[in-house]
C-alpha cells in the first residue's frame, strides 16, 4: 500500500499579520490559502477538511475571501478522476468555519468526523460566530442525529483512532481543545496533516523573530490554549513527522525536528508527490558570519 496525499486550495483569505503571527507587523494585511488534503491509494478516499462553506459567508463576516473556479472541490477531485460520491470519509482537523464549512456539500450517507472536544467546544459558543458558525454547528448537530452521518474521535493524546488502514488521528491541541492531526504512513515516513497548529512555517517555526531560546517556536494570533499548549503541538508535530501539511502554508520536509524543505509548488498540483524528500526545495540557511571569522 502507498498512500499519496494531495493538497488542494479552496481558496484565498486576508488576514492581519498580526493574527496569524502574534505581534508581527499589526496592520499589515498578508493573504494565505485555505487548504484541504485528498489522501489516495488506501481502501478509500479520505478527504480532510472541506474549507468554507461559501465566499459570501466568510466576506459577511469581514475576512476578504477569494474563490476561482479551479478552488472548487468538485474540480479538485476531477483532476483524479473522482467525484463526491467516491469521498467515503470526511475528517475535519477542527471545526472552524474555514476548514468545516464545507461539509454540507456531502450527503448523510458520507461519514464525516470531528472528536468529540471539538464538538463540544463549537456548541459551546466560546470563540463566537467568527470562527464556529451557526450554520455550520447545526448541520453537525443533524449529522449526530443521522444514523451513521457523524464520526466523534475519543483521542485524548494517549491513544489514536484509525480512519482507513495507514491513516490515523491524533489528538494535537494548540489550536482548539480538539484539534487533531491526521498521520498518514507513506514510503517515507509520516506525514502530519496538522490543521492550524502553526499558521506561517517561517515567521513562527524557520525563523521565529520573537523567540530568543533555541529550537522554540512563536505562537499564532488566533487560537483557543494556552501559549504552552500551542508550543508543545508545535514541537510535537516537528518530532514525529517526515511531511509537515499545515491548513495555510505549504508543505515541509522534516529532519531530526527541525524543517529542512519546502514545497510551494505543490498546492493543487495533482503531478506533485508530497511523500517523496527528493521534491521539496532544500532551506538556505545563513551562516553566522561569526563562525567564519
Amino acid at each position: 500500500m502507498s498512500l499519496k496525499i494531495y493538497p488542494i486550495k479552496y481558496g484565498e483569505l486576508d488576514m492581519d499579520a498580526s493574527g496569524l503571527v502574534l505581534f508581527r507587523d499589526p496592520g499589515r494585511t498578508v493573504t494565505i490559502p485555505i487548504m484541504g488534503f485528498l489522501i489516495l491509494g488506501g481502501e478509500e478516499p479520505v478527504l480532510v477538511d472541506t474549507g468554507p462553506r461559501s465566499a459570501e459567508e466568510v466576506n459577511a463576516l469581514g475576512y476578504p475571501y477569494r474563490v476561482r473556479e479551479e478552488d472548487a472541490l468538485d474540480y479538485h477531485l476531477a483532476q483524479h478522476g473522482l467525484k463526491r460520491s467516491d469521498i467515503r470519509h470526511v475528517v475535519h482537523t477542527h471545526g472552524h468555519l474555514d476548514h468545516a464549512g464545507g461539509s454540507f456539500q456531502f450527503p448523510m450517507t458520507t461519514q464525516v468526523s470531528i472528536t468529540r472536544q471539538e464538538m463540544q467546544f463549537m456548541a459551546s459558543g466560546i470563540m463566537g460566530p467568527g470562527m464556529y458558525t451557526a450554520a455550520d454547528t447545526k448541520h453537525f448537530i443533524d449529522r449526530l442525529h443521522t444514523r451513521g452521518a457523524l464520526r466523534l474521535f475519543d483521542v485524548d493524546g494517549s491513544f489514536e483512532e484509525e480512519v482507513i488502514p495507514g491513516v490515523v488521528v491524533q489528538l494535537s491541541g494548540g489550536h482548539t481543545p480538539g484539534s487533531i492531526s491526521v498521520l498518514v504512513e507513506t514510503d517515507e515516513g509520516i506525514a502530519n496533516i496538522c490543521g492550524d497548529i502553526a499558521y506561517d512555517l517561517n515567521d513562527q517555526i524557520i525563523s521565529p523573530a520573537f523567540e530568543q531560546a533555541a529550537h522554540e517556536p512563536h505562537i499564532t494570533g488566533n487560537r483557543a490554549m494556552t501559549t504552552l499548549e500551542e508550543k508543545r503541538a508545535i514541537k510535537r508535530a516537528l518530532a514525529k513527522s517526515r511531511f509537515l501539511l499545515p491548513g495555510h502554508d505549504v508543505p515541509a520536509l522534516v529532519e531530526r525536528g527541525k524543517i529542512v524543505g519546502l514545497a510551494p509548488n505543490a498546492i493543487s498540483n495533482p503531478a506533485f508527490d508530497v511523500t517523496k524528500a527528493v521534491n521539496y526545495t532544500p532551506l538556505v540557511r545563513q551562516i553566522d558570519v561569526e563562525t567564519l571569522v
